[in-house]
């Protein structure tokens, strides 16, 4: 019987520990350490900590999974399999080489494309098509390990990070489910990844959310999708920041680019190609906001 260590953190990951807890046995749970969160910067335990603890796993939050005693710990569960998804950690070889049927991953991209940290932000800021899960056996790169099984979903005209992350995090846990039998038993051989083919999902960090308006609305429209929920697309009005949820293009000629104008009742940016129309936004301090209710109380929007 396979001895399984779950390592994840965030709400993609719940899914498929869900998962795996049903059907098979998980000996131990690897996570992030609580951080502050939110305005009052209260501590809070990552969401796959909750989840473990909701099932009765036993779970370890290490700083670094290098550290000697998160070491120890996993050496003590003699685990036969780590499964990772979205742990936010790299791992080592020392743990790479602990189980006897080696580390699976489930990656938020049809792999080579996105390797990295930001999969789904990637995906929609390049205005793809279609993106899905890799099933893959980690190495010592990043994400650059043999794939078990891939499946695609298409990316819709509406999607956010958040809401292709739901859609994904559910995915990838009945695409692991689909694989791990014939994975374990010997019956699905790994293949290696087309490196010519690959492309990069860096972190993003906070400050990457700030619009540049001299950009075509397309690709602004496309950054606040793929920065909905974190960190965020934003800009400053009355020098506070304005976060922009949801907008849409309307492909109208402007001569000036980041001109604050109004577009059918709704508060809009010239561009450098087209004009951004705010359909949602959240200035400092306040609720999230349709964009005509906004204007009922910013009447010098336009000034």
């Amino acid at each position: 019987m396979s001895r399984i260590v779950f390592m994840g953190s965030p709400q993609f990951a719940l899914p498929v520990l869900r998962n795996l807890a049903e059907h098979y046995s998980i000996i131990g749970v690897v996570t992030q350490p609580d951080r502050p969160a939110g305005r009052g910067r209260v501590l809070t335990s990552p969401p796959v900590k909750n989840l473990a603890s909701e099932l009765n796993l036993p779970v370890i939050q290490p700083r670094r999974l290098s550290d000697p005693e998160a070491l120890q710990q996993l050496r003590s569960w003699a685990p036969t399999l780590i499964v990772v998804a979205a742990f936010g950690q790299i791992l080592r070889q020392a743990v790479l080489d602990l189980p006897r049927y080696g580390c699976v991953n489930v990656h938020a991209s049809l792999l080579p494309r996105w390797r990295g940290a930001a999969p789904i932000p990637a995906a929609l800021l390049n205005g793809d098509e279609q993106t899905g899960i890799t099933i893959m056996l980690m190495d010592a790169g990043v994400d650059t390990g043999p794939i078990l099984s891939q499946a695609s979903i298409p990316i819709t005209s509406d999607d956010t990070a958040g809401s292709l992350a739901s859609k994904l995090s559910g995915f990838g846990a009945t695409l692991l489910m689909d694989t791990l039998p014939r994975y374990l038993d010997g019956t699905l051989r790994p293949q290696p990844q087309d490196g010519s083919l690959a492309t990069y999902a860096p972190m993003i960090k906070k400050e990457a959310g700030f619009l540049d308006f001299s950009l075509p609305a397309d690709d602004l429209e496309r950054k606040i999708r793929a920065f909905n929920p974190w960190p965020g697309a934003f800009t400053l009005w009355k020098g506070q920041v304005l976060k922009l949820h949801r907008a849409h293009v309307v492909h109208l000629p402007s001569d000036t680019a980041g001109k604050m104008v109004i577009h059918q009742g709704f508060p809009a940016f010239t561009t450098g190609d087209g004009i951004l129309v705010i359909d949602e936004l959240q200035p400092a301090g306040k609720h999230v906001l349709n964009g005509r209710a906004f204007l009922l109380g910013a009447r010098d929007w336009e000034a």
